[in-house]
């Protein structure tokens, strides 16, 4: 089978409850975002007379969620919608909006009923960051997770027999077009020296994708009487946690360490080449990534894109890259560093296809993403055969 026909199919333990989606994966281009869309199937025998919710959220986590200081709790809503689909509130065709909800609808027979719901303009991206291999519990990241339950009512209380979790990711793609390569100059005057030196940097280019080499333009010229030792080049990452505390975590992804050297009076110019990627940096704690499903590989963070008119403290956890130039500079006594920063961004582009959920090929199914008892697929139990 092939991925772009893979269905992601849950089911809970009861057998009440099932959902079906066709990805997991939901694109903000900035100005748009992709619909959450897919199809509950309800076994009216199992339910007993209960209603099928089914809702989409959206949750910051910061530490696990039995953690608690000062009265803050870490763990904070950002978004939760609900919509009641069995007994249907409309005529169920109403409730047909894309092709894959009506293929499934026509696969699934008449116990199946679409869902839909539409991404606010203020919500954030997945991002996750990473924990080390020893950490256990919940990690600091923002989710974004659909729940199909059946209950008594909307408010009542709700058994995990009668409910199933599909773990989502919202991820930010490129906008269309770039803007002016980034490019940064600056001089430095020395005591005891008549002339200063002079470094200039700058990139091919603002938006670099994931995966994809930046090169990095160094021309110095070192008029001064000191030697240039080395020359240092890194992308670091900024990961700002803005919703509570404005912590960041700064965390190089990649580095040259060129040992290229510059004498008094002489000049370089010369092209640098940094990969940051998410294969060099798999064991180190806090490097923010682009949000992360159980059994499916991801990347390095995107950059944060904020929509104009929304407050970034709503955003969870803020991204940016750096590229930094740093010149060790060796005199008759001691070292000083010389450094100069450059922002770029990292992006998926739109032609981008993500691994699907490695163990769904087989049947087109997806098992447990959570360890709660009611969260383990179904299997085919509840699907209709074919004549």
């Amino acid at each position: 089978m092939s991925p772009k026909n893979v269905i992601f199919k849950k089911i809970c333990k009861d057998k009440s409850v099932g959902v079906y989606m066709g990805k997991r994966d939901f694109v903000d281009r900035v100005d748009s975002v992709d619909p959450v869309d897919g199809v509950i199937l309800v076994d009216p025998e199992a339910l007993q007379g209960r209603k099928v919710f089914v809702t989409l959220s959206c949750t910051f986590r910061y530490g696990r969620d039995d953690m608690d200081v000062m009265g803050i709790a870490f763990r904070r809503e950002l978004y939760l919608s609900t919509r009641q689909v069995y007994p249907p509130l409309q005529d169920r065709e109403k409730g047909i909006h894309t092709k894959i909800q009506a293929r499934l609808l026509r696969k699934l027979g008449h116990n199946a009923y679409p869902f839909f719901f539409e991404f606010p303009d203020n919500l954030p991206c997945s991002v996750a960051l990473q924990p080390a291999p020893h950490d256990v519990g919940k990690q600091c990241a923002v989710e974004f997770e659909i729940k199909a339950f059946s209950a008594e009512s909307q408010d009542a209380k709700v058994r995990k027999r009668s409910t199933v979790k599909l773990m989502l990711r919202k991820v930010q793609y490129a906008p269309e077009g770039e803007g002016t390569a980034p490019s940064v100059e600056t001089t430095r005057d020395f005591v005891m020296s008549d002339k200063p030196l002079h470094v200039k940097a700058s990139l091919d280019k603002e938006i670099y994708y994931h995966g994809e080499t930046i090169k990095v333009h160094v021309n110095v010229t070192n008029n001064s009487s000191k030697n240039i030792k080395n020359i240092i080049l890194s992308v670091d990452q900024v990961a700002t946690v803005v919703l509570y505390s404005n912590d960041s975590y700064v965390k190089c992804v990649d580095i040259e360490d060129s040992g290229d050297s510059v004498s008094p009076g002489a000049t370089l110019q010369k092209v640098y080449k940094l990969l940051p990627v998410l294969a060099n940096n798999r064991e180190r704690r806090g490097i923010a990534l682009d949000g992360k499903l159980k059994h499916e590989d991801t990347n390095l963070a995107s950059t944060s894109i904020i929509r104009e008119g929304v407050l970034k403290e709503v955003m969870g956890i803020m991204v940016s890259y750096r590229v930094m130039v740093k010149l060790i500079v060796g005199g008759s006594v001691s070292h000083s560093t010389f450094q100069t920063n450059i922002i770029c961004s990292l992006l998926a582009e739109e032609e981008m296809v993500f691994q699907e959920f490695k163990r769904s090929y087989l049947k087109g199914m997806v098992g447990d993403d959570e360890d709660e008892e009611g969260n383990v697929s179904g299997g085919d139990d509840m699907a209709p055969k074919e004549k």
